[in-house]
């Protein structure tokens, strides 16, 4: 769920309780780490995965504050044989607003030959960089030449890929779309705001 505008902490904690995400452990978490701070938007995002013959349930948390972006991410483990007991490991992270670089939005619509403004893409990938993670693609460079046998380095790129966050709605329905959307342009706001 997300929100823009006045909010509060409760609206935030009836969002983390409707995921049934063992809410009481990301609320006090998410809380923890937004303190005192107003709220002005919000995306609680509930997804389970199938890993082999394991199904795994994980919930992200992101929070817009007029200073920072905060997130927070739980997941589930089974027990196993240095942990019998199952287990949930919650991390957050509280980014600046000014150490954000780069908000992508990407969008992925149907029949875009007869697209309408305002349609609901059926899924969007939310990805956002502040520099804490870099990937790094090298690949052998090479020439023309196909008898040339010189070293010739490497080449690639570097991309920023700290949070990467996809909502669909034949999986989260179209409110979570819609949604997504909203909290993506209320962050992109406040990151220029930031700027200005």
């Amino acid at each position: 769920m997300a929100k823009t505008g006045t909010t509060t902490t409760q609206d935030l904690r009836s969002a983390i309780e409707r995921s049934g995400y063992y809410p009481a452990l990301v609320s006090e978490a998410v809380e923890s780490a937004v303190g005192t701070e107003p709220i002005t938007s919000y995306l609680v995002h509930q997804e389970t995965t199938f890993d082999a013959n394991e199904v795994r349930r994980h919930v992200t948390v992101l929070v817009l504050t007029p200073s920072r972006f905060v997130v927070s991410h739980t997941d589930e483990q089974n027990g196993d044989a240095g942990n019998p007991v199952p287990y949930a490991t919650t991390s957050t992270e509280s980014v600046r607003l000014d150490r954000i670089n780069s908000v992508v939005v990407s969008r992925m619509v149907s029949n875009p030959e007869t697209y309408t403004p305002g349609t609901l893409p059926r899924e969007v990938v939310l990805t956002i960089g502040w520099g804490a993670v870099q990937r790094l693609d090298l690949e052998p460079a090479g020439c023309s030449d196909p008898n040339c046998e010189a070293d010739h380095g490497y080449t690639g790129s570097a991309t920023a890929d700290d949070l990467s966050l996809r909502v669909s709605e034949a999986g989260d329905g179209p409110e979570t779309v819609a949604q997504a959307l909203v909290f993506a342009r209320a962050l992109s706001e406040a990151t220029v705001a930031g700027r200005v």
